[in-house]
């Protein structure tokens, strides 16, 4: 399976990234990592996910958004022939409700691919 993973930077998205190579690990998918500007530039993310990487010893690619994250993920999601998006996925608001970032948001309304949101 080819799967995209979208990172920002953040715990979550790190976290994200952590269980995708885990599941590429067992699953033998084609991994490749999307990263882009969120809590950090986006040159700080992408060394963030190059050097968490380095450490897990796997073969990943590694691409760079700029620009509207979650239009861009679609795009290439699309283009790459990609089977599935992962992407760290909402929180719960005080009443209990999945609350999604506009990115993610973005990706759930206008993928015509797999989503898997990981919390």
């Amino acid at each position: 399976m080819r799967v995209i993973v979208g990172v920002n930077g953040s715990e979550s998205a790190m976290a994200a990234l952590d269980a995708a190579v885990e599941r590429a690990r067992t699953a033998d998918d084609d991994l490749t990592v999307a990263v882009y500007g969120g809590p950090n530039p986006v040159d700080v993310v992408e060394t963030q996910v190059r050097d968490r990487l380095s450490t897990l010893e796997i073969d990943v690619s590694v691409e760079r958004l700029e620009g509207h994250p979650g239009g861009l993920l679609v795009e290439r999601a699309e283009q790459g022939e990609f089977d599935r998006i992962v992407l760290a996925g909402g929180t719960r608001s005080p009443l209990g409700k999945i609350q999604f970032d506009s990115t993610v948001e973005f990706v759930l309304m206008n993928a015509q691919t797999a989503v898997t949101l990981i919390r």
